[in-house]
């Protein structure tokens, strides 16, 4: 069944299109009116509707129906069709308020104006330089390499303090479990399973955590505190294995992403290079 869309979303959708397509609005002294414009049967050939004079023009639909992931249909069309009656009222009236005219009002219309022109460079330049199949091999190998051969199964207990580390590595010498130590670590995301962490490569952890855990043997742990930029880890080493990278096909559409993310960082500093900046 279709799911209608709301009049901020169809909004969202149609900013550019107002921008590109919309002909002059109707003069501020005539008040919207919402049950006119609702009779499908007074629009010329090329518009969907005429709302107090101003047409909305069938373009500007084909443009949303682009834009949404939904299949087209005659519903999708007639609920498109009044959301885009009701953005044409409520900007007739804006208008009629001289909202338009407010500076906060004017600054966010010049702020969405030039974020979605930005959009529309990024997204020429990112076409224009789309990676070649070499590139994407490339990124793939250089991804392996710093993966490495191997990846690490391991537990770890974050705290706070040193002291509040070496309470923990304490009481581990005594014979207490890890598992039920890692009750109390600060991170949360493996404290429910005791502090295990998934299969990694130690590239995946920042480097005093992989150094430590590399050096360790399988089953022991770390018997002085290991200190991060996030805290104090008491780490266990449960296993080591080959490397089990995926293959590229699996991963390529993750690399073509990650290359137009680092071109269109690339294009925005060479702008910036180029400009006279005081």
């Amino acid at each position: 069944m279709f799911r209608a869309l709301s009049i901020l979303a169809v909004a969202a959708l149609t900013a550019s299109a107002y921008a590109q397509t919309a002909a002059p609005a109707a003069s501020p002294a005539a008040p919207a009116k919402a049950s006119a414009p609702a009779k499908e049967a007074a629009a010329p050939s090329g518009n969907i509707a005429v709302v107090n004079g101003k047409p909305i023009k069938l373009s500007e639909m084909e443009m949303v129906i682009r834009q949404i992931k939904q299949p087209d249909s005659p519903e999708l069309r007639a609920s498109l069709r009044e959301k885009l009656i009701e953005l044409e009222v409520l900007t007739q009236e804006a208008k009629r308020r001289k909202l338009n005219e407010r500076e906060d009002v004017k600054f966010q219309a010049d702020n969405a104006a030039r974020t979605v022109l930005i959009q529309a460079l990024l997204r020429d330049e990112i076409d224009a330089h789309k990676p070649t199949e070499a590139q994407i091999q490339a990124e793939y190998d250089r991804e392996r390499k710093v993966a490495g051969e191997k990846e690490y199964k391991a537990h770890h207990i974050l705290v706070e303090t040193e002291a509040q580390a070496k309470e923990i590595i304490a009481k581990l010498d005594k014979g207490e479990k890890f598992e039920d130590l890692a009750k109390g670590t600060k991170d949360v995301g493996s404290a429910a399973n005791g502090g295990e962490l998934d299969w990694a490569p130690p590239a995946a952890y920042v480097k005093p955590f992989s150094d430590a855990m590399i050096a360790l043997e399988k089953g022991k742990y770390t018997t002085t505190p290991v200190q991060s930029q996030f805290g104090w880890h008491v780490i266990r080493l449960d296993d080591v294995r080959a490397m089990q990278a995926p293959p590229l096909d699996q991963i390529k559409s993750h690399i073509v992403e990650a290359l137009q993310q680092q071109q269109a960082k690339d294009f925005v500093e060479s702008l910036k290079k180029k400009a006279t900046i005081k």
